[in-house]
């Protein structure tokens, strides 16, 4: 009889420390996996970054395909609007005296006339590729009107264009006032990465990663 009430009593045992075991590891490995993807995101970035930043041309289908073998795990698709993942490319520039007389924005003494994004980042180039709904750039995103279909934007449209003034909602490494330390002319190449996340609730709801680098 003793043994039968010791292996009962063991039974409940087991049960108590399921019940606190079991999530506790389901949450273990929703972590653990939110992290990987989070690794794999900031890789993304940080690898078409590098390529974008040494001038390859990511309008051509073929090295789409190499960005895509890139974020294969993440589902990062070159046709637009599928796939689990984005990628966004952009080229900043700081609008001088120097980028307002490259449009004829300035009057005959050499100072800025009508070159109304004066003293601010614009975008000169915007790319994407993959989902752009599973997230936006935290940058901003220039009117598609002014954007080519190389994602490039002219002279005209980075100092005139209000919308194409770029923002950033956290912390701004280039937010000057007089552009000191810039060299002017100088691009500054941003990567930004995306993914959607693991969910699995009440563990994990992490809706998507991402990841932002500046070359």
């Amino acid at each position: 009889m003793r043994r039968k009430n010791q292996r009962g009593v063991a039974y409940i045992e087991l049960g108590v420390c399921m019940a606190v075991l079991l999530p506790l590891t389901l949450g273990v490995i929703s972590i653990g996996l939110n992290m990987h993807l989070q690794m794999q995101t900031v890789q993304l970035a940080r690898d078409s970054g590098h390529m974008f930043a040494r001038g390859i041309d990511f309008t051509l289908t073929g090295n789409q395909q190499v960005l895509v073998a890139i974020g294969g795990s993440l589902g990062l698709s070159a046709t637009a609007g599928s796939g689990s993942a984005v990628v966004m490319l952009s080229t900043i520039r700081y609008v001088d005296v120097a980028a307002c007389a490259q449009a004829g924005k300035v009057d005959a003494h050499g100072a800025p006339s009508g070159c109304t994004n004066y003293l601010k980042w614009v975008f000169a180039q915007r790319l994407v590729i993959g989902n752009s709904t599973i997230h936006s750039s935290d940058l901003g995103t220039p009117p598609s009107n002014i954007v080519a279909t190389n994602g490039t934007i002219t002279i005209t449209n980075q100092v005139t264009n209000a919308g194409d003034v770029a923002t950033v909602t956290a912390f701004n490494p280039w937010n000057s006032t007089t552009g000191t330390g810039i060299p002017s002319g100088t691009l500054i190449y941003v990567s930004e990465a995306s993914a959607t996340g693991f969910r699995m609730s009440p563990y994990s709801t992490l809706a998507t990663t991402y990841a932002q680098n500046y070359f």
